[in-house]
């Protein structure tokens, strides 16, 4: 046993010194061949003798072994044409139709249309098929939901506390708004503010490559400095996947948040939609753009009024703010564009914003804007009353949280919560 032992060992060594003598002129694929097919002739612990003897891992002298077990043909093709398992939903012609239950907007009261989220693994969405009557491997679903233009994600916090009744009703008028909108070319907008930063040489989450031992030095305390904290306002075009983001140095006001818009609209959104006749905002229903918010619609009305747009917006239920498809889309990738590195002054935090991309074709254009924004500024039950009856159209589902801000001519506007 102990010669044959040692022949097997003396014989992977030989063939691996004659494989290096020709390896100049064979590409990796062939020299896994050749050294999986030595494997083969020795048998049983081939794999690894010829492994040890060539420096090669296990792992491509085995795989090289199994390509030869599975056949080669000569146009370089592993199988044969039409060979190989055919894929489980021409077995199984009702898989996809139940996982699409599974994980259809309208059945989980989705906001968004253009693109369908779930917050079901894999892992369960396929014990829940296979319990079913659907055998299905949790790999298979991920395909399954990639070929039909679904992004599938994990479970989530998607609720802020107690659902309101009509959550789901209001997510299918929502969805429904949109599809209007996108569907007749004109632009669909969700806005929120992204959370405050801290400007200086502060402790941002997440880790980036160092030299070893040599971490960027941050402050121990987190107090705020001279130069104060970043408001980012975004604005994510849902139809053309483009971000911009008006990074405030002031206040987060309705007046804030109305000018970030007016921003996006001068420089991106009128020269992308040239002929539009109206805008659609999807937004949580709390913040500087809160559904109660009374400073929010009358600084739209101005918005309207300068750009000629009739501007529909449609909020989110309470409690949803989660599902704001801004935070997915633009937000997160800001975040892990700049984790693990301080932003030291408003500039790095512009820059940063405006490099992100992803591989999904986001692009991301960013301005630091330094105006001040007044906070306090009241606008009372009369004007405000005269303000709904000449600009205000609540629609007749939950007006409360969808309305339309119809423009008006400059010259017959007056705007509330000034002096008259």
């Amino acid at each position: 046993m102990a010669e044959l032992a040692g022949f097997e060992a003396a014989f992977a060594a030989g063939f691996t010194e004659a494989v290096a003598e020709v390896a100049a002129v064979l590409d990796e694929r062939a020299r896994r061949l050749l050294l999986g097919a030595a494997a083969r002739r020795l048998g049983r612990g081939g794999i690894k003798l010829v492994a040890a003897a060539s420096g090669v891992s296990v792992d491509t002298v085995g795989k090289g072994a199994a390509e030869l077990e599975m056949g080669i043909v000569a146009d370089g093709r592993v199988r044969a044409m039409g060979a190989g398992r055919r894929p489980v939903e021409h077995s199984d012609p009702g898989l996809w139709p139940a996982l699409d239950a599974l994980v259809d907007p309208e059945s989980r009261g989705d906001p968004m249309s253009a693109l369908r989220w779930t917050t079901k693994s894999t892992v369960k969405l396929a014990d829940e098929l296979t319990a079913s009557g659907h055998r299905v491997a949790p790999g298979t679903v991920a395909r399954l939901l990639k070929d039909h233009d679904y992004s599938l994600q994990g479970n989530a916090k998607t609720l802020e506390g107690t659902q309101h009744p009509d959550r789901d009703a209001q997510f299918r008028y929502l969805n429904d708004q949109v599809s209007a909108f996108l569907a007749e070319g004109s632009p669909v907008i969700s806005v929120d503010t992204k959370k405050k930063e801290n400007v200086g040489t502060y402790k941002n989450g997440g880790r980036e490559y160092q030299h070893r031992g040599e971490p960027v030095k941050v402050n121990t305390y987190d107090f705020i400095g001279e130069a104060g904290k970043a408001v980012p306002y975004g604005v994510y075009d849902v139809a053309a996947n483009t971000g911009w983001v008006n990074v405030g140095t002031d206040a987060d006001t309705g007046m804030f948040a109305v000018e970030s818009i007016r921003r996006w609209w001068n420089r991106i959104g009128a020269p992308a939609y040239p002929g539009a006749t109206r805008l659609l905002i999807t937004a949580d229903g709390g913040g500087s753009n809160g559904s109660r918010l009374r400073l929010w619609k009358t600084q739209l009305a101005e918005f309207a009024t300068e750009t000629g747009l009739a501007i529909t917006v449609a909020h989110l239920p309470p409690g949803t703010s989660k599902w704001n498809r801004i935070e997915h889309r633009l937000f997160s990738a800001i975040t892990m564009n700049w984790r693990g590195r301080p932003l030291e002054t408003h500039e790095v935090v512009v820059e940063t914003i405006a490099a992100t991309t992803t591989t999904t074709g986001l692009t991301v254009a960013a301005t630091l804007d330094t105006n001040t924004y007044p906070r306090g500024i009241k606008i009372t039950d009369r004007e405000m009353k005269a303000f709904e009856t000449r600009y205000l159209h609540r629609h007749d589902f939950h007006g409360n949280w969808n309305y339309t801000i119809k423009p008006e001519p400059v010259s017959e506007t007056t705007h509330p919560g000034e002096p008259t």
